[in-house]
Protein backbone atom coordinates (compact mmCIF):
# COMPACT_ATOMS: atom_id res chain seq x y z
CA UNK A 1 0.00 0.00 0.00
CA UNK A 2 1.27 3.46 -0.90
CA UNK A 3 1.49 5.98 1.93
CA UNK A 4 1.87 9.73 1.64
CA UNK A 5 5.43 9.48 3.00
CA UNK A 6 6.34 7.43 -0.10
CA UNK A 7 5.27 10.18 -2.51
CA UNK A 8 7.22 13.35 -3.28
CA UNK A 9 5.15 16.55 -3.14
CA UNK A 10 3.85 17.40 -6.60
CA UNK A 11 4.12 13.76 -7.70
CA UNK A 12 0.83 12.34 -6.51
CA UNK A 13 -0.28 9.28 -8.42
CA UNK A 14 -3.08 9.84 -10.91
CA UNK A 15 -6.29 8.16 -9.85
CA UNK A 16 -8.32 6.69 -12.66
CA UNK A 17 -11.90 5.64 -12.25
CA UNK A 18 -15.17 6.03 -14.09
CA UNK A 19 -18.20 7.63 -12.52
CA UNK A 20 -21.45 5.84 -13.28
CA UNK A 21 -23.77 7.42 -15.80
CA UNK A 22 -27.36 7.14 -14.71
CA UNK A 23 -29.95 8.62 -17.08
CA UNK A 24 -32.81 10.51 -15.45
CA UNK A 25 -36.23 11.59 -16.62
CA UNK A 26 -39.05 13.58 -15.10
CA UNK A 27 -42.79 13.26 -15.59
CA UNK A 28 -45.83 15.36 -14.73
CA UNK A 29 -49.16 14.39 -13.25
CA UNK A 30 -51.43 16.99 -14.85
CA UNK A 31 -54.79 16.45 -13.24
CA UNK A 32 -58.22 17.69 -14.20
CA UNK A 33 -61.23 18.06 -11.97
CA UNK A 34 -63.15 14.92 -10.97
CA UNK A 35 -60.06 12.68 -10.76
CA UNK A 36 -58.96 12.97 -14.39
CA UNK A 37 -55.42 12.67 -15.77
CA UNK A 38 -53.81 14.11 -18.91
CA UNK A 39 -52.17 11.33 -20.94
CA UNK A 40 -50.27 11.50 -24.22
CA UNK A 41 -49.76 9.03 -27.08
CA UNK A 42 -46.15 9.34 -28.31
CA UNK A 43 -45.32 8.95 -32.00
CA UNK A 44 -42.01 7.19 -31.28
CA UNK A 45 -43.25 4.27 -29.16
CA UNK A 46 -46.41 2.29 -28.49
CA UNK A 47 -48.90 2.95 -25.75
CA UNK A 48 -49.66 6.06 -23.75
CA UNK A 49 -47.64 8.04 -21.24
CA UNK A 50 -47.70 11.25 -19.21
CA UNK A 51 -45.96 14.52 -20.10
CA UNK A 52 -42.25 14.32 -19.41
CA UNK A 53 -38.89 13.25 -20.71
CA UNK A 54 -35.14 13.11 -20.30
CA UNK A 55 -33.31 15.41 -17.89
CA UNK A 56 -30.71 17.24 -19.98
CA UNK A 57 -27.14 17.85 -18.82
CA UNK A 58 -27.10 20.59 -16.17
CA UNK A 59 -30.90 20.59 -15.85
CA UNK A 60 -32.76 19.71 -12.65
CA UNK A 61 -35.55 17.10 -12.69
CA UNK A 62 -38.10 19.82 -11.88
CA UNK A 63 -36.85 22.03 -14.73
CA UNK A 64 -37.02 19.02 -17.08
CA UNK A 65 -40.59 18.29 -15.98
CA UNK A 66 -41.64 21.87 -16.69
CA UNK A 67 -39.79 22.06 -20.03
CA UNK A 68 -41.10 18.74 -21.31
CA UNK A 69 -44.70 19.55 -20.30
CA UNK A 70 -44.47 22.89 -22.11
CA UNK A 71 -42.89 21.29 -25.20
CA UNK A 72 -45.19 18.28 -25.46
CA UNK A 73 -48.56 19.83 -24.69
CA UNK A 74 -48.14 23.60 -24.39
CA UNK A 75 -48.93 23.83 -20.67
CA UNK A 76 -46.84 25.95 -18.32
CA UNK A 77 -46.65 24.27 -14.94
CA UNK A 78 -45.50 26.61 -12.21
CA UNK A 79 -46.01 24.51 -9.09
CA UNK A 80 -45.33 20.90 -8.37
CA UNK A 81 -44.75 18.41 -5.65
CA UNK A 82 -42.38 15.47 -5.89
CA UNK A 83 -44.50 12.33 -5.56
CA UNK A 84 -42.24 9.51 -6.63
CA UNK A 85 -38.65 8.52 -7.34
CA UNK A 86 -38.37 5.27 -9.28
CA UNK A 87 -35.16 3.37 -10.08
CA UNK A 88 -35.39 1.36 -13.31
CA UNK A 89 -32.81 -1.37 -13.68
CA UNK A 90 -31.00 -1.45 -17.02
CA UNK A 91 -32.15 -4.07 -19.54
CA UNK A 92 -30.92 -4.92 -23.03
CA UNK A 93 -33.67 -2.75 -24.56
CA UNK A 94 -33.36 0.26 -22.22
CA UNK A 95 -30.65 1.99 -20.19
CA UNK A 96 -32.61 2.16 -16.93
CA UNK A 97 -32.05 5.13 -14.66
CA UNK A 98 -33.94 7.37 -12.26
CA UNK A 99 -37.50 8.57 -12.88
CA UNK A 100 -38.91 11.55 -10.99
CA UNK A 101 -42.68 12.10 -10.90
CA UNK A 102 -44.15 15.47 -9.95
CA UNK A 103 -47.79 16.26 -9.19
CA UNK A 104 -48.37 19.55 -10.99
CA UNK A 105 -51.82 20.15 -9.58
CA UNK A 106 -55.44 20.24 -10.67
CA UNK A 107 -56.20 22.32 -13.76
CA UNK A 108 -59.58 23.75 -14.74
CA UNK A 109 -61.20 22.46 -17.92
CA UNK A 110 -60.63 25.86 -19.56
CA UNK A 111 -56.86 25.41 -19.11
CA UNK A 112 -56.87 21.77 -20.21
CA UNK A 113 -58.80 22.80 -23.32
CA UNK A 114 -55.71 24.81 -24.34
CA UNK A 115 -53.51 21.71 -24.64
CA UNK A 116 -51.62 21.88 -27.93
CA UNK A 117 -49.64 18.75 -28.68
CA UNK A 118 -46.25 18.78 -30.38
CA UNK A 119 -47.04 16.68 -33.48
CA UNK A 120 -43.45 15.46 -34.01
CA UNK A 121 -43.45 13.65 -30.64
CA UNK A 122 -47.13 13.42 -29.64
CA UNK A 123 -49.93 11.95 -31.78
CA UNK A 124 -52.84 12.51 -29.40
CA UNK A 125 -53.83 13.66 -25.92
CA UNK A 126 -56.69 12.63 -23.68
CA UNK A 127 -57.96 13.72 -20.29
CA UNK A 128 -59.48 10.63 -18.73
CA UNK A 129 -60.71 9.49 -15.34
CA UNK A 130 -57.78 7.82 -13.58
CA UNK A 131 -59.42 4.36 -13.77
CA UNK A 132 -59.66 4.68 -17.58
CA UNK A 133 -56.18 6.22 -17.98
CA UNK A 134 -54.18 3.68 -15.95
CA UNK A 135 -54.77 0.64 -18.24
CA UNK A 136 -53.52 2.66 -21.25
CA UNK A 137 -50.19 3.57 -19.64
CA UNK A 138 -47.10 1.38 -20.06
CA UNK A 139 -46.23 -0.90 -17.11
CA UNK A 140 -43.61 1.15 -15.25
CA UNK A 141 -45.44 4.45 -15.86
CA UNK A 142 -48.76 2.91 -14.79
CA UNK A 143 -47.27 1.54 -11.57
CA UNK A 144 -45.57 4.86 -10.83
CA UNK A 145 -48.74 6.90 -11.44
CA UNK A 146 -50.86 4.47 -9.40
CA UNK A 147 -48.41 4.65 -6.46
CA UNK A 148 -48.31 8.44 -6.56
CA UNK A 149 -51.97 9.20 -7.32
CA UNK A 150 -53.47 9.35 -3.82
CA UNK A 151 -50.45 9.44 -1.51
CA UNK A 152 -49.43 12.57 0.32
CA UNK A 153 -45.88 11.29 0.77
CA UNK A 154 -43.00 10.84 -1.63
CA UNK A 155 -42.74 7.21 -2.72
CA UNK A 156 -39.55 5.33 -3.54
CA UNK A 157 -39.99 2.55 -6.10
CA UNK A 158 -37.81 0.19 -8.10
CA UNK A 159 -39.13 -0.76 -11.54
CA UNK A 160 -42.38 0.88 -10.50
CA UNK A 161 -42.84 -1.36 -7.47
CA UNK A 162 -42.60 -0.77 -3.71
CA UNK A 163 -39.36 -1.98 -2.12
CA UNK A 164 -39.32 -4.24 0.95
CA UNK A 165 -38.03 -2.33 3.93
CA UNK A 166 -38.94 1.13 2.55
CA UNK A 167 -42.15 2.39 4.15
CA UNK A 168 -44.73 4.10 1.89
Amino acid sequence: MLSMSDVNPGELPELTFALPTIPASAGALVRGRKGRLLILKPTYKGGWTIPGGIVEIGESPWDACRRETREECGLDVTTGRLKCVDFLRPRPDRPGGMRFLFDCGVFDDAVLDTVVIQPIEIAESRILPIDAALPLLSGPVRRRVRAAWKTKRVRYLEDGRPVRGISP
